[in-house]
């Protein structure tokens, strides 16, 4: 069926950074994978994002060896991960020289579908990353970064979408990361998108505010190319719409997915068990959060501002923050609240009311996102806040990076002969206080944890090779998975 609706499922990336704080580790996520394999996803979003630094801070794991095992257990299936741009998978902009290592490693390692994303929708903050995963042959997924505001509306992010496919893209991805997308603006941003643009587009959205099972329906009926879901055990809240639900929304109709229900409620039913065991990271969100609709914050910002209240002894300063987020967003030009900028508005509009003065204290990262180091954002900000927060410096107005040093060189000296291979150097580039330590740990043999999830993980694959399980076929593997076999089979890829 030629008109098929693709299904991209989170549950190894996205999911369980929203609901349990990113800590799901790869020994959980490879009994599974010879199921998952077997679906016929469009493709499976794995890394990137917030697992790159959690593998390594929290569960002492290495992102990389991740990678390389998923890669190997999943060999039918597209991988992809989200790229922040210029921002790689940290929160500050790197260098041209590490965005390049980084890129090229991920995808010698495994990686097919490369989301990138910018946080101000910036796209000078775009292009370098993009055109380095064109050069791999791999597939540029270039992200409008969804948001609600004065200055952004249907055309704008139809013109960042033109502007984007004329950089190269392959498709493009609508990124409502904060669930503030509603069915009807959905359907009418989807169709302008196909009518502009000639690039098969992918929806994500939350189901933080409640509407993402209604988002993407309209969407779909809108004409959208592929969805972002969740498989149901690890779906709603402020993670994605349930990935079954959707599949059986659609049966028997012209967009069809064609996927098997009963294959998903095997896979529901494991990551139900898995799930038990991370009951400490939950989020205690227990429903429709109505504050994202009200305040517009995405749920990932609101646990992060409990958190910073409850640090500071001032919960019950929480609906005032709240209040005062989209004043500072004003402020600072109407940015996305999407990592870094969530995290730079948030801290400042809690500084502002447990001080009980705005802007009395200002961290090193607001200063900067004044300087225009995070790049252009989408409206001018308030002249007054930035003399206040700057003085009379003046900011730059090029290209952010352009203002970096190299800095794979100075990877290679912090870390001596602890390096591995350049993985480990391109670790020690991103996160150098959380990748050294980590492999010093490494190499006295004291993480016992990893060296658990890697053993467990060798017997895992061991059984898979014995079992040489062969690749999905019949109705629910369409021509965009021979290509992505035939792809990988020649260093490249060719989907969509």
């Amino acid at each position: 069926m030629a008109n098929r609706v693709g299904i991209t499922d989170t549950v190894l990336r996205d999911a369980h950074q929203s609901l349990l704080a990113t800590r799901m580790r790869t020994a959980d996520m490879l009994p599974v994978c010879e199921q998952l394999d077997a679906v016929g996803f469009h493709s499976l979003e794995m890394w990137g994002g917030a697992t790159f630094d959690s593998a390594m801070r929290f569960l002492g794991e290495d992102p990389w060896e991740r990678l390389r095992l998923l890669r190997r257990a999943l060999p039918n299936t597209p991988l992809q991960m989200l790229l922040r741009g210029q921002n790689v998978v940290g929160y500050k902009h790197y260098p041209d020289d590490v965005v390049e290592a980084f890129i090229v490693l991920a995808a010698r390692n495994g990686i097919d579908i490369f989301r990138i994303f910018d946080a101000l929708n910036d796209t000078r903050n775009m292009r370098y990353a993009m055109e380095i995963v064109k050069r791999e042959k791999k597939h540029v997924q270039a992200t409008i970064s969804y948001t609600l505001s004065p200055v952004h509306g249907i055309e704008k992010f139809v013109a960042l979408a033109e502007e984007l496919a004329d950089l190269g893209a392959d498709s493009i991805c609508i990124k409502d990361m904060a669930g503030l997308l509603s069915p009807y603006p959905t359907a009418e941003l989807v169709a302008a998108l196909k009518k502009r643009v000639a690039l098969p587009i992918q929806l994500h959205t939350h189901y933080t505010s409640g509407m993402a099972s209604m988002v993407l329906l309209k969407g779909v009926e809108a004409g959208v190319d592929v969805v972002d879901t969740a498989i149901s055990s690890m779906a709603l809240l402020t993670s994605q719409a349930p990935t079954e639900s959707l599949v059986s929304a659609l049966k028997s109709t012209p967009r069809d997915t064609g996927l098997d229900l009963a294959r998903l409620a095997e896979i529901a039913r494991y990551f139900a068990e898995v799930r038990r065991r991370y009951l400490r990271f939950e989020s205690g969100i227990a429903g429709v959060d109505v504050n994202v609709l009200e305040f517009q914050i995405p749920g990932g910002m609101l646990s992060n501002l409990v958190s910073q209240l409850r640090e500071q002894n001032a919960e019950d300063k929480y609906m005032e923050v709240l209040a005062e987020v989209p004043r500072v967003r004003k402020e600072m030009g109407y940015p996305p609240l999407v990592t870094p900028s969530s995290q730079i508005v948030g801290t400042q509009a809690t500084l502002n009311v447990v001080l009980g003065e705005r802007y009395k204290i200002v961290p090193e990262e607001v200063k900067n996102y004044f300087r225009g180091y995070y790049g252009r954002p989408p409206a001018p900000m308030d002249e007054a806040i930035r003399a206040k927060v700057i003085g009379a410096e003046k900011p730059i107005d090029g290209r952010p990076a352009d203002q970096l040093e190299p800095g794979m060189d100075k990877a290679r000296a912090l870390l001596g002969d602890l390096a591995r291979g350049e993985e480990d150097v391109v670790s020690a580039a991103l996160f150098p206080q959380v990748a050294k330590p980590f492999l010093q740990a490494l190499r006295a043999g004291t993480d016992r944890d990893a060296a658990m999830a890697a053993a467990v993980a060798a017997v895992l694959l061991k059984q898979r090779e014995r079992s040489a399980v062969p690749a999905p076929g019949g109705a629910s593997a369409g021509a965009w998975k021979a290509a992505a076999r035939a792809g990988r089979a020649t260093a490249g890829i060719g989907i969509y």
